[in-house]
């Protein structure tokens, strides 16, 4: 399963495990679309410390969002990137 969407909170019950709390940390994120697979490696996000699951805030992600639109719109079919805050 991919990183889920969360509100900004810190240390966290998760929600797939149950058992972990979440810690900040880093993700790799994969976005496809139309034929366009999109990866975001080192974005941040609340990680739980027990099975891995991944909580990206709503900010990193309209971000994520926003750079694979501007991607789809450029023509690019596979891209890896580097996550950059804007």
């Amino acid at each position: 399963m991919g990183p889920r969407l969360r509100e900004k909170e810190t240390h966290v019950k998760c929600v797939i495990c149950k058992n972990g709390e979440t810690q900040p940390g880093k993700t790799t994120v994969t976005l496809e679309r139309d034929g366009m697979t999109l990866v975001f490696k080192s974005v941040p996000a609340d990680v739980c410390t027990n099975c891995g699951e991944a909580y990206v805030g709503e900010e990193v992600s309209s971000e994520l969002l926003k750079a694979a639109e501007e991607a789809a719109r450029s023509g690019v079919q596979v891209d890896v990137r580097e996550y950059v805050a804007a």
